[in-house]
């Protein structure tokens, strides 16, 4: 409870003060409407919304402790949208009502500079020193509608606006019967968060199969740390179709440490529980080892190994072990969720062709426009590798930018993926 608290009080005092510094620069604004009703209105709109989120903010942390852990995950994206949609603009805002009380400060610097020196005070006309500072707010507003219509697409249409992927990747060492192989990828579906959306999941399933898929591989984080989440979805994820076979692998959040566990054997039936499911969705689950895949005689190997990132996150991952029956196969396919394996280990210490990776989710924001050449994300600065094709020498990685999302329940300029690797 005292931890709670003293997480709330500063948080509740920031989001206040944000609000009564916004307020004085909207304050005349508001004046300038003819009608005191719509005066009114908006004034009552302003702290109802603010009053609104405060009361969420502090039920959520008072009442935690009532509410299950997996539902737990939804409530907190809730509030991290809340805050989003509401605040960040008012961050915007709050810039253009800084620049004009520096202006202002300005001014009164200089009239008292003036006093002291006896000097006759320059005349500042009142009449257009209060129209700059109403385009100023203005200007303040504009801008501020830019990330309120942004997140409030991504908490509501952007987060189910999947986009298909295509790359063609060309191999001299891949055997001829697997020429024109597709696959699809997918990764990061963080079912818990959906919120029993089935429907809208159900269309995302329905588009993975328009593109007829030979092999559908899933590299991790099905759930955000329970097996409950899965409940209802196997009719859904179960529909997907590939020619040959599906198979998939764990991710960090499968694993169940995120979360704090009466005892070791509660999180192991929870671990495998989550791993049963994958096989509910008709899902071949790779633990450190390798499916020889076959075509008209010949072979390749898909090595799927168990989650491998830097510390904190854990290092399960026994590449070495995944690897021990792929010797011989001429062509390498390796599902690892965290890129940074690949950096750290595939590249430095084996001859595998081809690796998909997700865990990034491209930070569930940024901007991409391929037409100019503009890919960014906040999220490179952690991974360099965080999302498309990359290539080192004759080794290539594909990194997913997710299927779902955690934390902030939308995606702002970086949609959910569905990645088609066509290999020629």
């Amino acid at each position: 409870m005292r931890a709670s608290v003293y997480l709330l009080i500063p948080l509740l005092l920031f989001m206040l003060l944000v609000d009564i510094y916004t307020y004085r620069g909207i304050k005349p604004l508001i004046a300038r409407i003819k009608y005191p009703l719509a005066q009114q209105s908006l004034r009552i709109v302003f702290w109802g919304i603010s009053i609104f989120i405060f009361a969420a903010f502090t039920t959520f942390m008072f009442g935690i402790k009532h509410v299950q852990e997996a539902d737990a995950y939804i409530y907190s994206g809730y509030l991290v949208a809340g805050f989003a949609l509401f605040y960040f603009p008012k961050f915007v805002f709050i810039f253009f009502v800084i620049i004009k009380d520096i202006q202002g400060a300005i001014r009164r610097t200089i009239k008292w500079f003036s006093k002291r020196r006896n000097k006759s005070v320059p005349q500042f006309n009142s009449k257009k020193k209060m129209e700059r500072s109403e385009f100023l707010y203005q200007m303040g507003l504009i801008l501020a509608a830019i990330p309120f219509a942004s997140i409030l697409y991504g908490v509501t249409k952007g987060k189910f606006n999947y986009r298909v992927m295509r790359e063609s990747i060309s191999f001299d060492n891949l055997p001829k019967a697997f020429k024109g192989l597709k696959i699809v990828q997918i990764s990061d579906m963080h079912l818990g968060s959906f919120n029993k959306n089935f429907d809208k999941i159900k269309k995302a399933v329905e588009l993975i199969n328009e593109q007829e898929p030979d092999l559908i591989v899933f590299t991790g984080d099905l759930v955000n740390n329970f097996a409950e989440e899965t409940d209802g979805w196997a009719p859904v994820l179960s529909k997907m179709k590939a020619k040959i076979g599906k198979y998939s692998i764990l991710g960090n959040h499968d694993y169940g440490d995120y979360s704090y566990w009466r005892s070791e054997e509660d999180k192991a039936k929870n671990l495998a529980a989550i791993k049963h499911f994958h096989k509910e969705m008709g899902f071949r689950l790779l633990l450190n080892e390798t499916e020889t895949i076959t075509i008209m005689g010949e072979e390749i190997a898909l090595i799927g190994v168990e989650n491998w990132g830097k510390p904190p996150f854990p290092q399960h991952g026994d590449l070495k072990k995944a690897t021990q029956n792929s010797e011989n196969l001429p062509f390498k396919i390796l599902l690892s969720h965290d890129p940074s394996h690949w950096d750290e280990e595939v590249i430095k210490t084996t001859n595998i062709d081809l690796t998909f990776a997700g865990h990034t989710h491209g930070m569930q924001f940024g901007i991409e426009i391929e037409a100019v050449g503009i890919k960014w994300s906040p999220v490179q600065y952690k991974y360099p590798r965080w999302g498309g094709l990359y290539r080192e020498a004759d080794q290539y990685l594909y990194v997913n930018r997710g299927f779902g999302y955690i934390g902030f329940p939308g995606r702002i300029g970086m949609p959910p993926e569905i990645t088609v690797v066509e290999l020629a």
